[in-house]
């Protein structure tokens, strides 16, 4: 089934009634955006539109998916012809992908009739909302853990899709690899993984669990060593594997301590070059408590994958100029601005950045600024001619010297505004 499906009824409906009276041809322009960040977020991330501009290539109604339709109810003739023969023609621009926003920021623009950009809509926000939202939170895991690297590992908390989304979304702002093999598959996200509990609880002891993993393994592994006795397990571990032991791995308790407990044992046993991981239930805060201890690495699940307490960008798909006229909601608490927008990021002299300028229409450049909206499509095809895995590379290269220009104060994981001011001039 291709991702025309993956929408909202209502789409469809009011595309029949804009059929029927002719105004489906007016050229539009939607814009996307976030009215406001998660409560106390300092920055969002935009992350999913490589995903988002694969699917969009897909964006058919073959004979599958008007039958669908027909089952539904949607019987009406023009629009089924309507579907049958639809091909996305518009142009696309927006932030590139690893780029930061703020309330405001003009994400993604569509410009196309409206019997084209009004179907996009569900695909657009469902991807670019989950993503985003993803990557904004393991990009604060990401600072918290200071250099020290991080592992996704939450597939088993989330939709099966939504897991290979999420590998790609923190990879994408500086997770070192992934659990989930289809993302290394699909995108060339490197992966990682050893034992877990079940498997030493499988052998008759601790020691002949790590036999058979280091058997298989090698030294280089990491062994589980907290299913009994945390301390003995470490000893036993540096027994199987020697003092080259790859790492070990705590999972429950106070990792703080045991952290501390275990660098000093294994030193004491002679593994002064074994790490030190810890897993269990990790999010920004937990791994930014752990910023004294003699942690070397971080595995992190269920607060990533579900947005750490974000699960969603709240960005909105709303439409903002037609036929050159623009056009803006202004119902109270939810008013749009009307007009295509231009916007770019403002930089002090040592570029650092200062503000967000969007406005609609053109902006005067300054020194130090830069622009943020780059083409994506046009005439319905992809402007970067990369693949899947590349898109993602360019990502996170991306968003490395992005976020290397934000404020200091972009970094504190304490509630607070955003770090830049949004501009309308």
């Amino acid at each position: 089934m291709r991702p025309s499906l993956l929408t909202d009824r209502y789409e469809l409906t009011m595309l029949a009634a804009a059929l029927a009276d002719g105004t489906h041809r007016r050229d539009c322009v939607f814009e996307v955006f976030a009215r406001r960040l998660p409560h106390g977020r300092r920055y969002g991330v935009v992350a999913g539109t490589g995903r988002l501009l694969e699917q969009l290539a897909d964006f058919r109604f073959g004979d599958e998916e008007i039958a669908a339709l027909r089952e539904q109810g949607l019987t009406d003739p023009a629009l089924l012809d309507h579907l049958a023969a639809f091909e996305f023609t518009g142009d696309v621009d927006g932030y590139a992908e690893g780029e930061v926003f703020f309330p405001g920021s003009p994400v993604l623009t569509v410009r196309a009739p409206f019997g084209q950009a009004v179907l996009l809509e569900t695909l657009v926000l469902s991807v670019l909302n989950h993503d985003s939202a993803i990557a904004s939170a393991a990009a604060r895991m990401v600072g918290a853990a200071g250099g020290r690297p991080c592992i996704e590992m939450g597939s088993r908390r989330t939709h099966e899709e939504a897991a290979v989304a999420a590998a790609r979304a923190a990879f994408l702002v500086g997770f070192g690899s992934t659990s989930n093999l289809a993302a290394g598959e699909r995108y060339g996200v490197p992966t990682a993984g050893t034992s877990a509990h079940a498997f030493t609880l499988l052998h008759d002891d601790e020691a002949a669990a790590f036999r058979a993993q280091v058997a298989t393994q090698g030294t280089g592994t990491t062994l589980l060593v907290d299913t009994y006795d945390t301390l003995q397990g470490i000893r036993t571990a540096i027994e199987v594997a020697g003092p080259e032991l790859g790492a070990v791995r705590l999972d429950s308790g106070d990792l703080a301590e045991l952290a501390r407990q275990a660098r000093e044992l294994l030193d004491s046993l002679g593994a002064h070059r074994t790490r030190v991981t810890v897993t269990s239930d990790l999010d920004e805060y937990a791994i930014a408590a752990l910023a004294a201890a003699p942690v070397d690495g971080y595995g992190v699940g269920t607060s990533l994958v579900t947005g750490s307490g974000a699960p969603t960008a709240g960005m909105v798909y709303k439409l903002v100029e037609r036929d050159g006229v623009p056009v803006a909601k202004v119902a109270e608490g939810k008013r749009s601005v009307g007009g295509r927008k231009s916007a770019v990021r403002r930089h002090d002299a040592a570029g650092t950045a200062t503000a967000e300028v969007v406005v609609p229409g053109p902006i005067a450049p300054r020194d130090g600024d830069r622009d943020l909206v780059v083409p994506l499509v046009r005439g319905g095809r992809c402007v970067q001619d990369l693949d899947a895995a590349g898109r993602l590379r360019a990502a996170r290269e991306h968003h490395e010297r992005v976020r290397a220009a934000l404020p200091a104060e972009a970094w504190a994981l304490s509630r607070g505004e955003p770090a830049l001011d949004t501009l309308s001039a």
